[in-house]
């Protein structure tokens, strides 16, 4: 036991080096209106037990590289699109469509009124991996009833703005050969929801039909946009790595204008949309990005709903040991089938 000793002596020292854990509220406003926070912020009591557990998880070390990222990303997914494929069964068929790379996904109960409708699903990932394909898909195609096309669009930063729009227009065009607008929904998750809005400004664009309904759910509408969520919170709520204001634009959006309609929604015209469900949640690194987009559809007149699920964290619906989980697909659920015409 000996030789442990200068280590323990060692981690007690830089133990006693860390400050203390704030116990109170303190704000400082500079001049310019930057706040200098502590803050000791309580679980709120109407949280599910499964959610208490959520926020006290330990995150993870940072991925330090694009390729460990994907594959700590893609291992995530596996695992998880298993799980999903166990709660929600599904079957599941890679196809190319409009030269683009697809799951579809089948209920296995396919009514006759619902083969005349479609959802397509664009995953969220940063825009630079695969997180949720199947994990966002698989649970709304067994829920609605409803085959879900989840798009591989291409990836930055091997493929930029606007790859993956252009797939995910790719992919629309061609179910607009079997499938009525009317009966159409686009819907993604973080990145995903982001090209959701990007990929509707761009049918307008192109003079296509839009879909039915739009499924917004976390994202933003401003590419480089520093707001107060992204001065709060990480991808896991309070917990992680802070990120710091970007100095330059993201892979994703490489030199394109930051103002450009497509890339950032937000200074598109959106007159005209379609019904659009915005869901986000109280620690969520998008919440302000999801609540301007959404402030800005119902400007335009959009009929727009915004869905807030307290104290949890970014695209916390993954996670589907959760009953704010179930509560949330619910929720999409009932939107899709209500704006998708018979």
């Amino acid at each position: 036991m000996r030789p442990l000793l200068p280590f323990c002596l060692a981690f007690a020292a830089a133990l006693a080096q860390q400050p203390p854990p704030p116990q109170s509220n303190t704000a400082v406003i500079d001049p310019d209106g930057t706040a200098r926070i502590t803050r000791v912020i309580p679980v709120p009591e109407n949280l599910s037990p499964e959610a208490r557990k959520l926020l006290a998880r330990r995150p993870g070390p940072e991925a330090p590289t694009l390729a460990e990222r994907r594959a700590r990303t893609d291992a995530f997914r596996q695992a998880r699109s298993q799980q999903a494929l166990q709660l929600f069964p599904a079957r599941v068929e890679e196809k190319t469509i409009g030269g683009v790379r697809t799951a579809v996904i089948t209920p296995l109960n396919l009514s006759a009124a619902n083969r005349a409708r479609v959802l397509i699903n664009v995953h969220g990932g940063g825009f630079n991996a695969d997180s949720g394909s199947l994990v966002e898909g698989v649970p709304i195609a067994n829920l609605t009833g409803i085959t879900v096309v989840s798009v591989y669009y291409r990836l930055a930063p091997e493929h930029p703005f606007p790859a993956a729009v252009d797939d995910t227009v790719a992919v629309y065009r061609e179910l607009l050969k079997t499938y009525q607008p009317s009966r159409i929904a686009l819907f993604g998750t973080s990145a995903g929801a982001i090209l959701t809005a990007e990929t509707a400004v761009r049918l307008r664009q192109l003079r296509l039909p839009l879909p039915a309904a739009l499924g917004i759910f976390s994202g933003t509408g401003d590419m480089l946009d520093w707001n107060d969520a992204r001065a709060l919170f990480t991808l896991g709520g309070f917990g992680g790595a802070q990120p710091e204001k970007p100095r330059e634009p993201s892979a994703y959006a490489s030199t394109t204008d930051r103002k450009d309609p497509v890339l950032s929604p937000l200074y598109a015209d959106h007159k005209g949309f379609p019904p659009s469900l915005f869901i986000t949640s109280g620690r969520d690194i998008l919440l302000s990005g999801t609540a301007d987009l959404h402030r800005a559809f119902l400007r335009a007149g959009v009929p727009a709903e915004l869905v807030v699920f307290d104290a949890l964290p970014h695209a916390f619906w993954y996670n589907y040991e959760l009953p704010e989980t179930r509560e949330a697909l619910g929720i999409m659920t009932r939107f899709f089938l209500r704006c998708l015409a018979r």
